[in-house]
């Protein structure tokens, strides 16, 4: 049994999933009468990597060093872990049939929970509450995102995002040349499932029965 290849990219639709959700935030400044639109930079990497960069980069009165974006958000996995509250029976079956009359058949999904860890990093307070007040009204905690993980069985569901936590850090040392950060860390918990192996049953289809019957009353 196990040993089976199967690889539906499930993990990775997810995250894929999740960065999409911020993958269209704005930062404004407006200077009289003039205002400048910017798109605020994601990536997917640990915050130390980009807080590293700045350390590395961050002497403001050294002209010949290329600095870090800032602000900019990144987002991460922090930990997978199986949910036992939304277990289902193993022995039930999903069955779809393709567009091309094939019989595909697939065991229950096992219930995973993957957290991400989402950066907020910004050089000053006005620019990293505009980020901030673009994502939190949309987590009332969650966040319902439609996803169809698996196309051969043809089944969307709603995987809940979950906003568990908001911390703020100010990464602030040294003297006045030192380049400022400041980090808001927000922690999600996206409620998905993995499926098994999709085997095809399309030969499985009952087509002739026999039956023995008697007419034969019994008193």
């Amino acid at each position: 049994m196990l040993g089976t290849y199967t690889y539906h990219e499930i993990i990775r639709k997810t995250v894929v999933g999740f960065g999409t959700l911020f993958n269209n935030i704005e930062l404004r400044r407006t200077k009289g009468t003039k205002t400048e639109v910017m798109k605020v930079p994601l990536a997917y990497g640990p915050k130390q990597k980009f807080l590293a960069r700045i350390r590395q980069t961050g002497d403001l009165t050294t002209q010949d060093q290329v600095q870090i974006t800032l602000p900019r958000v990144s987002f991460e996995i922090s930990g997978i872990s199986y949910d036992p509250t939304r277990k289902l029976s193993p022995t039930q079956a999903i069955r779809n049939v393709k567009s091309d009359g094939t019989d595909v058949k697939s065991f229950m999904p096992v219930p995973y929970n993957i957290n991400f860890e989402l950066a907020i990093l910004a050089k000053n307070q006005d620019d990293s509450l505009q980020i901030l007040e673009q994502i939190l009204p949309y987590f009332q905690p969650s966040f319902n995102l439609t996803m169809n993980l698996i196309p051969d069985l043809g089944e969307k569901r709603d995987y809940p995002v979950t906003l568990t936590s908001v911390d703020y850090q100010d990464e602030y040392e040294g003297d006045y040349d030192t380049r400022r950060t400041l980090i808001y860390t927000l922690q999600f918990v996206a409620k998905t499932y993995l499926y098994g192996p999709v085997s095809d049953v399309s030969g499985e289809v009952i087509k002739k029965a026999i039956v023995d019957y008697s007419t034969k009353v019994e008193r």
